[in-house]
């Protein structure tokens, strides 16, 4: 890689690494107002654009019941924010050429080979990847309580729930269908540990936020036991604060679909990658790699971890995702014609907080954006 791009990516993460140390105009008082109106414990969101913290706030408590305010400098927790994580450490693995995107399952694990339904036995690390490779909506029952039961390491947890699922035909045919599937971002994560025989949790920490400068970024609920250092998540629509521990966040055996906890301007600064990343590569991950994860199949918007929809504001196609593990909300937006990056997070789930997480999405485009066009 030429040694101007590399000065250009670590000014950008040096960059978005300093830019809490400037003043940044704040955007509480609209959060604030949607906050109130949706009636949920906390709300934050923001807005950074050429790598710099345009704007941020952060409003409400950390736990209803509790006076500790939120701060802009909280963790929350992504969801299935995080499956483009595990997409773009595939397109590592295939840019390395330890994987190619025709990679199938039993390529992978040649002891499954005989044991796993046939109708497994066509689907490649592409189709778990965009969710057309027949993976199940919903875990099987008795597989969801054998991973809520968290025996044995994180892989091994993962492997357990794969071999299971493979036993079992596919949802859908595979390569017809588009099927949102946690449970397929599991056997893509599982083909990843097996290749580099390491956990999906390490290969996140040492591909994904080491290099992207992410160090609040980790796994599970972001607040301590007992402590209320960090946000709590609210369960259901009574908002139940839920403390840390097995039941604050989904088992480790679909962490690859979604288990990620870490600040707005962490997150920010990996999706800034992915808007710079068409343009001029990173040092992790080259231009080609980039468009691969950007580029829906023909049949929809939804690529490897993103979709892809048109909007006026950001000058072309804009990428987003959204993410929840039933007690948190979060919501990315990235405009990278603009070079820019929106993300808001909320700690409950539901109607409320996708509807509050939008509105502070909204109002940040309209404060950063609209004033330039």
């Amino acid at each position: 890689m030429p040694r101007w791009t590399l000065c250009i990516i670590s000014a950008l993460l040096l960059y978005a690494g300093a830019a809490f140390a400037q003043s940044v105009p704040s955007i509480d008082a609209e959060l604030e107002a949607i906050r109130a109106k949706h009636k949920i414990p906390a709300l934050a969101a923001l807005a950074m654009m050429g790598g710099e913290v345009r704007m941020d706030g952060a409003v409400g408590v950390r736990k209803l019941g509790a006076l500790d305010p939120v701060t802009r400098n909280d963790q929350w927790h992504i969801g299935s924010c995080t499956k483009s994580m595990t997409a773009t450490l595939a397109a590592i693995f295939v840019e390395q050429g330890k994987l190619r995107w025709e990679t199938k399952i039993g390529d992978v694990f040649p002891e499954l080979r005989e044991t796993m339904d046939p109708s497994w036995q066509i689907v490649t690390l592409e189709m778990l990847l965009t969710h057309r490779g027949g993976a199940p909506a919903e875990a099987p029952p008795n597989l969801w309580r054998n991973a809520e039961a968290r025996v044995g390491t994180p892989p091994e947890q993962r492997m357990n729930f794969v071999t299971g699922l493979l036993l079992r035909r596919t949802e859908e045919p595979p390569g017809t269908k588009f099927v949102y599937s946690n449970q397929g971002y599991s056997i893509a994560g599982a083909m990843l540990e097996r290749v580099a025989r390491r956990p999906w949790e390490d290969l996140m920490r040492t591909m994904i936020f080491e290099p992207c400068h992410m160090t609040s970024a980790g796994f599970g609920a972001p607040a301590s036991p007992g402590k209320i250092d960090q946000p709590w998540g609210h369960a259901g629509a009574e908002m139940k604060p839920v403390p840390q521990g097995p039941d604050a966040d989904n088992p480790p055996a679909i962490g690859p679909g979604g288990t990620v906890h870490c600040t707005l301007v962490d997150f920010a600064r990996y999706a800034a990658l992915h808007a710079l990343g068409e343009r001029i590569g990173t040092m992790f991950l080259r231009r080609d790699g980039f468009r691969k994860l950007h580029t829906p199949l023909e049949d929809g918007d939804y690529a490897f971890g993103w979709r892809s929809l048109p909007r006026d504001w950001a000058h072309g196609n804009a990428l987003t995702h959204s993410g929840t593990n039933t007690m948190f909300y979060f919501v990315v937006w990235i405009a990278p014609a603009r070079d820019a990056v929106f993300v808001a997070a909320t700690n409950c789930a539901g109607a409320a907080a996708e509807k509050a997480a939008d509105e502070a999405v909204s109002a940040l485009i309209d404060k950063v954006l609209k004033p330039a066009q």
